[in-house]
């Protein structure tokens, strides 16, 4: 049995229900009907915000954030966010909100709804993370760790057959080396992907299941990956090497923006890498500039296929969506704010839109001005025309991005050769 986080309603019109998660996610509480769980939209409950706060889950983690409501949220009796009596909405949304860790036996208050926070953890390995039989003592290693040997120190990169050239890049989860096949002689990208958070052998081997079922594409516009390794809590890849950089670095070298006529055919590639992975049933759902590669003749290739949103699913990325550490989810629709494993094709092709929306003008989407909490700014603001950010584009390719970034009631584009299409009769 896996750690589980259950929410008891102790009072309130859904006294006697029970939320219960055991697994990476997150969860929008409010009255708006895309919540859930879903408080009811009537006058007993009008104290409670449309979207309310939001529960960043990561059995047997839990944390709260308030959405700067009317009324405030409350952690065992004291408020932890509420905007002042004084502000309209659009005021508050203006200021940031605090957040707090739960522990087994806490109460979320909002309004007359009570929710009780119940966390199980089962006793597991202190060394690989294995589930250990019901009686067991939990921080112990497992028969299978006290047989093993003691293992010998490794370098930082323990791939054998492969010598580190230089690193390319750092980020949240780890960092990407360049580094030689000393099989082949080749140059690739070494990626090393460090979990944030203690995992069993069974959030390890989704991860690794899910890495290995992209290791599969093969198309000129997506980056391969080629092998996968483990040592110790640490993930390693090996990857086509795409010496032109990232689309960020690209458009860092021509001040931020591209002219039409260099982007748009950069965004059609991406778009045939992206149509051919759709027809495996794959989703990357973590699409940006940044894993978006060139290749020496300028040719575009996506990187990190589904590799980050599977990470974070596995719930190797610790909470993600709260805290100091949480990105912004600037090329993310609203559908993934809502519903954490919302993986359906058109989130790539909103994120594509997002993405050609800012070579073009520098810009995201939406606007997110500090102190505003952007997952609410997601959840509740819609994308500025694109025109209004540059007068001086085409109108044919505006009126396509535009749609192309629509994310309510549902984003337009499902289809990626409908986009490519669209993008391409625009020009």
């Amino acid at each position: 049995m896996p750690a589980t986080v259950t929410l008891e309603v102790t009072a309130g019109a859904l006294r006697g229900r029970a939320f219960v998660f055991d697994e990476r996610t997150t969860c929008v509480v409010g009255r708006s009907p895309d919540c859930s769980p879903r408080i009811p939209d009537d006058r007993e409950h009008r104290t409670i915000s449309r979207h309310h706060c939001l529960l960043d889950i990561n059995p047997p983690d839990l944390r709260v954030r308030d959405f700067g409501s009317l009324n405030g949220t409350y952690v065992n009796g004291e408020k932890i966010g509420q905007r002042d009596k004084g502000l309209t909405p659009e005021e508050a949304k203006a200021r940031s909100y605090p957040e707090r860790d739960l522990a087994d036996g806490d109460t979320i208050t909002l309004g007359e709804t009570v929710f009780r926070v119940r966390i199980e953890v089962p006793p597991s390995c202190a060394s690989c993370g294995a589930e250990l039989p019901d009686g067991a003592d939990a921080g112990v290693p497992c028969a299978d760790c006290r047989r093993a040997a003691p293992r010998p120190a490794r370098s930082p990169v323990p791939l054998d057959g492969f010598t580190v050239l230089e690193e390319l890049g750092r980020g949240g989860m780890g960092a990407v080396y360049l580094a030689r096949d000393e099989r082949t002689g080749d140059r690739v990208a070494l990626k090393v992907m460090l979990p944030k958070a203690a995992a069993g052998r069974t959030a390890r081997e989704r991860f690794l299941r899910e890495a290995e079922v992209t290791r599969g594409l093969r198309h000129p516009n997506i980056a391969s990956l080629h092998e996968i390794g483990v040592d110790g809590d640490g993930f390693f890849f090996t990857m086509e090497y795409c010496s032109g950089g990232s689309l960020d670095r690209l458009a860092a070298r021509h001040g931020g923006v591209l002219p039409v006529d260099e982007a748009v055919p950069l965004m059609l590639e991406v778009l045939d890498g992206l149509g051919h992975a759709h027809g495996e049933g794959i989703v990357h759902r973590d699409l940006s500039p940044h894993n978006i590669l060139l290749a020496g003749d300028g040719t575009a290739k996506v990187s990190d296929f589904g590799l980050a949103k599977a990470f974070d699913q596995a719930g190797l990325s610790g909470l993600t969506r709260t805290g100091a550490a949480a990105g912004k989810p600037t090329f993310m629709p609203r559908q993934q704010v809502i519903n954490f494993k919302y993986a359906r094709p058109e989130v790539d092709l909103w994120a594509a839109g997002a993405c050609l929306y800012w070579l073009l003008t520098g810009r995201y989407p939406r606007d997110f001005p500090r102190g505003r909490d952007p997952w609410q700014i997601v959840l509740q603001e819609r994308p500025v025309p694109l025109r209004k950010r540059d007068p001086a584009l085409p109108r044919a390719l505006a009126d396509v991005v535009d749609e192309a970034v629509q994310d309510q009631p549902a984003i337009a584009f499902t289809d990626a050769a409908d986009l490519r299409r669209a993008l391409g009769d625009a020009l």
